[in-house]
């Protein structure tokens, strides 16, 4: 394939046809595509690229003009969540800089995670020199290969006079369409290499520039607007189910403008949390696996469902053929073709950017004067609200990770952005805490990372100076990237990491104890001698508490959050405290588990799933 680069207008760039070194050219493409923070980890086969981003910021430093700060983590698989972090919480995409053979495969899990939660990110790994590919080289690794299977895109750069458009193109394709991962493997070599710097052009990929710009262009006409309203006339109990897509797509203005002029409720996944304020009369919170009850069952008893940048999966749509099983309609928008009729048959469906849909079909049903008294349907769901309210144990003698969470929530308001590694911690949060907008929540959803919550904050920091970040841990997740404590402190970065700690695998035991007759094979971390208190000390944090009396939490909760600086507090919590609601995989919502304290609308018998559908 030969490369056609367009040539800028005279005077377009100021460095046009200036010779630069690869590396070079790597970094002023990083200038101009808009980076604010660069997350990596040095070693041999990226060392002229960070000699390029020391010499960048110094020129920049003399010039008064803007740095861009390289931020370096404890390992690379830190550094991976943190542009994760910084991506989720601006919708910018993050950058991660890493070396050959290791530095690289320490960030396939990050990029996996990425790929899974459509979250834009590039990382550009080092890679040994062209004449030793395939040698067994030092430090080697066939990254291609590797991230082929786990990344949107991967490029490998074997002509230099490829590098600067190849760059540009790793940003065009993961902020667009779907996002996602892109990653970049440049030679050490091609890095070395001298040639003129074009200042603009990308590669020929002109079948996904068609299809994007098809899908840009590809808008609801009246007859589809029609068919729409036509089901939704038909509805008296209509439900729009929301997911990530909402979020990525900037589309939660729209979809809370389009349910606020129809009157419609809403109920979000674990990845639109924040798709509507969680605190606005349409909002019933999250479904699926952990979902309120009350959420659950408003979808068992909708009649016309309408999904919007939500996928069907297996965490919301545990059993397909009973998922919603009373519509009779079902909706779906997405920018994804794939994801329509791929786990549920549909009936009617747009594929298409998001917010212009939404905008479509609120200006079609105002046109038109449509309007539904949908007054029975919010009686019953504000009745579902009241009976199966979120509740747990408030007069044990023991701190519940609830309580904790709330008074996080109660000082916080929704407004702080808030991480989670996976687990007990990570269902916790998303149930008892509020979001007054998108990008305020960040987790990791389809992948489940334990790790990801404290790597993600301080990306999430770098990208919102100005914004409480709050890391709600868990002991076991927290453990597998605490090295990134240091990060958080080398800063000054004034995150708030509180770990609730249960003395093991929180989620993995509830599973031990509710079908495996309470073996806690591997899952018990009651002997293990940490100190997590000793590690923020060691690791130079200001305030590091450990909260162990449950008449104390409101003072030290508020004392942790006010602390200047970065912050850490420990917290003791009942070792026996449950995530709940809870549906089984292979159950229905039908077969819902609520638990002591939440009501059901019946007895359900607890049976072991099936161990395919394990997790």
């Amino acid at each position: 394939m030969t490369e056609t680069i367009a040539q800028p207008r005279h005077g377009a760039h100021p460095l046009a046809g200036q010779k630069m070194s690869g590396a070079r050219m790597i970094m002023q493409v990083l200038a101009d595509e808009g980076v604010e923070a660069i997350f990596g980890y040095s070693g041999g086969a990226i060392l002229p690229t960070y000699d390029a981003v020391f010499l960048y910021n110094e020129e920049q430093s003399r010039a008064g003009g803007r740095q861009i700060p390289l931020i370096v983590p404890a390992n690379e698989q830190g550094a991976g969540f943190m542009a994760a972090g910084y991506a989720r919480a601006t919708g910018r995409v993050g950058v991660c800089l890493v070396t050959s053979g290791p530095g690289a495969t320490n960030t396939v899990t990050p990029v996996r995670d990425s790929m899974a939660d459509s979250v834009p990110i590039v990382v550009i790994c080092g890679q040994v020199a062209r004449a030793s590919i395939g040698t067994d080289a030092f430090q080697e690794a066939p990254v291609t290969a590797i991230m082929g299977s786990v990344a949107k895109h991967v490029f490998l750069v074997t002509e230099p006079e490829r590098l600067e458009s190849t760059m540009r193109t790793a940003f065009e394709l993961a902020r667009t369409g779907r996002p996602g991962p892109v990653v970049v493997d440049v030679p050490k070599d091609v890095q070395n290499w001298e040639g003129l710097f074009q200042g603009g052009g990308s590669l020929p990929i002109p079948g996904y520039r068609r299809r994007t710009k098809e899908m840009v262009e590809h808008a609801l006409d009246e007859r589809e607007a029609a068919r729409f309203f036509d089901m939704l006339g038909e509805s008296q109990r209509p439900l729009i189910y929301a997911g990530g897509g909402v979020i990525h797509g900037g589309a939660a203005v729209e979809l809370t403008e389009f349910a606020t002029t129809f009157d419609i409720p809403v109920v979000t996944t674990l990845m639109g949390i924040g798709a509507i304020d969680t605190a606005h009369r349409l909002s019933m919170r999250m479904l699926g696996m952990h979902g309120a009850a009350f959420a659950n069952y408003a979808v068992e008893d909708c009649d016309f469902l309408i999904a919007a940048g939500a996928r069907f999966d297996d965490r919301v749509a545990t059993v397909p053929a009973k998922f919603a099983h009373g519509a009779k309609r079902i909706a779906h928008l997405d920018i994804d073709r794939a994801e329509i009729n791929k786990v549920k048959r549909v009936h009617w469906s747009h594929v298409g950017m998001l917010p212009e849909a939404l905008r479509t079909l609120t200006a079609y049903g105002r046109r038109a004067g449509l309007h539904k008294d949908l007054g029975p349907w919010h009686a019953a769901l504000a009745e579902l609200k009241r009976r199966h309210a979120m509740n747990y144990d408030r007069k044990s003698p023991l701190i519940q990770p609830y309580y904790v969470i709330e008074e996080i929530n109660r000082l916080t308001r929704g407004e702080a952005i808030i991480s989670t590694g996976v687990g007990q911690h990570q269902m916790w949060a998303a149930q008892y805490c509020d979001f007054r907008r998108p990008r305020l929540w960040l987790t990791s959803g389809s992948m489940g990372t334990m790790g990801f919550g404290l790597p993600a904050a301080i990306g999430a920091q770098f990208g919102n100076p100005r914004t409480l970040v709050v890391d709600i841990d868990g002991d076991s997740s927290i453990r597998m990237n605490l090295g990134e404590l240091e990060t958080v402190t080398t800063y000054d970065l004034p995150i708030k990491i509180v770990v609730l700690n249960n003395f093991g695998d929180g989620m993995v035991k509830q599973w031990q104890k509710l079908f495996f007759k309470g073996r806690l094979s591997a899952s018990d971390r009651s002997l293990h001698k940490k100190d997590f208190i000793k590690a923020a000390q060691a690791d130079g944090f200001p305030y590091a508490v450990r909260l162990d009396r449950k008449e104390d939490v409101p003072r030290v909760v508020a004392e942790f959050l006010a602390s200047k600086g970065p912050a850490f507090l420990e917290v003791m919590i009942d070792p026996d405290a449950g995530v709940y609601p809870m549906v089984a995989p292979g159950q229905g919502y039908d077969g819902m588990i609520t638990g002591e304290f939440i009501a059901s609308r019946g007895k359900v018998d607890i049976k072991p799933p099936d161990p395919s559908e394990m997790f």
